[in-house]
């Protein structure tokens, strides 16, 4: 079974690359809904961590996009896996 992106023009992935650095590790973990659409840092329960642009949350299911070190990646997995994530507001210029 082949699963394929989301095809809405409001779920597309990310034009450009996440920060060059790994945020440092919040003490009290965020909601991962709470970081919709934004550049997200994800830490899992077995030690791994990435950049992950989250789409949508539900079911217990995860999707959105996964940068690589090149390119991002339409992924998802199981939201129990996740241990912490950082999402920080991208600052703008007013």
């Amino acid at each position: 079974m082949v699963y394929y992106p989301p095809q809405d023009p409001m779920r597309q992935q990310p034009q450009s690359p996440p920060p060059p650095y790994v945020p440092p590790k919040p003490a009290t973990s965020h909601y991962l809904i709470d970081c919709l659409n934004q550049y997200t840092y994800v830490w899992l329960v077995n030690g791994e961590g990435f950049w992950f642009y989250p789409l949508t949350v539900e079911y217990g299911a995860v999707t959105g996009y996964r940068w690589n070190g090149t390119f991002w990646t339409f992924y998802g997995f199981d939201e129990r896996f996740i241990e912490t994530v950082a999402c920080y507001p991208v600052p703008t210029l007013y």
